[in-house]
């Protein structure tokens, strides 16, 4: 019973903290290049979004969220190691769960034109980019999961 516990509150911690990530990784790019924020929407039940007042880098701001979405998990996990954290298994853990969730996201998104993948089709982003970026990020996050059992129980 611990072990499933311990799994379901990492997998939702994972889910929320990939959308915060993802989603500030729009926020400060929206704002760096001069747009505003209207508001962010983070659910547990739903997918994230940013809804932007004005945009005027409408490709930059949609890669910001995926880019940031694997950037920042892997740094994290990268200072844990240097700093040699016991958190070091978890912030692997997470850095896979959101290679792969930013991964799939975009890489399935580009199919059906959903969210950021729309968006990013939209303002001129070629589809092989997006399943590109979808196949290496899925591939990495589940390279990432390899061997973490043993540091779950």
């Amino acid at each position: 019973m611990r072990r499933l516990l311990l799994i379901a509150a990492t997998l939702a911690a994972s889910w929320l903290a990939t959308q915060a990530v993802h989603e500030a990784g729009h926020v400060l790019a929206a704002w760096a290049t001069g747009g505003q924020v209207a508001r962010v929407v983070l659910h547990p039940l739903e997918i994230s979004r940013t809804e932007l007042s004005a945009n005027p880098r409408p490709l930059l701001v949609a890669w910001a969220g995926p880019l940031a979405g694997v950037a920042a998990p892997l740094a994290l996990w990268a200072l844990a190691l240097h700093r040699r954290w016991s958190t070091a298994p978890l912030m692997r853990f997470f850095a896979g769960f959101a290679l792969a969730a930013n991964g799939l996201y975009l890489g399935l998104g580009s199919l059906r034109g959903m969210g950021d993948a729309g968006d990013l089709l939209r303002h001129g982003a070629p589809p092989w980019q997006l399943w590109l970026f979808g196949a290496v990020a899925s591939a990495a996050g589940l390279a990432l999961w390899h061997g973490q059992g043993r540091h779950f129980g």
